[in-house]
């Protein structure tokens, strides 16, 4: 029975094996992707899923569980750094296995076995339409300093209305101060039509009515 005894042996030693596939597993975290064959691309498959997982849980006890297996601390230290943003959410299958052909000498099956990153999927942008530009009309020598003038002239110009309008205040409150106003005769007020007929009634006495001539028979 094969219990406990996962993996292939490739006709070597199992130091021999050990250490070329840890030469193969840095080589691939340095490079993202290496050439092999299939046999020997199918088992570095384990490797590097068991070395990105250490990497994953990130503590001091982890990393040197990788440098034992990575004996360079700059690709132990790239991988440790990136592993979040490369395999953020990804729960395995952290490698891709593409089938080559045959090689030219022993006819083996070539293949190439590549790092997975997470794609995020982001919609196409629109891209706006942009208008053209209003064409700009080149000034002469003689224009532009015209345009350079005016604005000094008009600047001129409102200091001068200031002056003026300052001037014509400060005149006209000396003017005021100078002449007191007049105080205005108060204004009789209109006798009421009722008092006015009493009082004609009063001197205009009534006249008597004429007695009625008697008649002689």
């Amino acid at each position: 029975m094969r219990h406990r005894k996962s993996g292939i042996k490739l006709n070597r030693t199992s130091s021999h094996r050990k250490a070329m596939f840890r030469n193969m597993v840095t080589s691939l975290f340095k490079h993202d992707r290496i050439q092999t064959t299939d046999a020997k691309a199918k088992e570095l498959r384990s490797w590097a899923d068991h070395l990105i997982t250490l990497a994953k849980r990130g503590d001091l006890h982890a990393r040197r569980q990788a440098l034992a297996i990575v004996r360079e601390k700059a690709v132990v230290h790239k991988l440790f750094e990136e592993v979040e943003n490369r395999f953020g959410s990804r729960q395995g299958g952290y490698t891709r296995v593409i089938k080559l052909g045959r090689r030219k000498g022993d006819a083996a099956p070539i293949s190439l076995i590549e790092l997975v990153t997470e794609e995020i999927a982001s919609k196409p942008k629109k891209k706006k339409k942009k208008k053209p530009a209003p064409a700009v009309k080149t000034q002469t020598g003689k224009e532009q300093a015209e345009t350079a003038e005016a604005p000094l002239e008009a600047k001129e110009a409102r200091k001068e209305d200031t002056k003026a309008k300052k001037a014509a205040d400060s005149a006209g409150a000396s003017e005021a101060a100078e002449t007191p106003k007049k105080k205005a005769a108060p204004k009789k007020k209109a006798a009421k039509p009722e008092k006015e007929a009493k009082a004609s009634g009063a001197t205009e006495k009534p006249k008597k009515k004429a007695a009625p001539k008697k008649k002689t028979d």
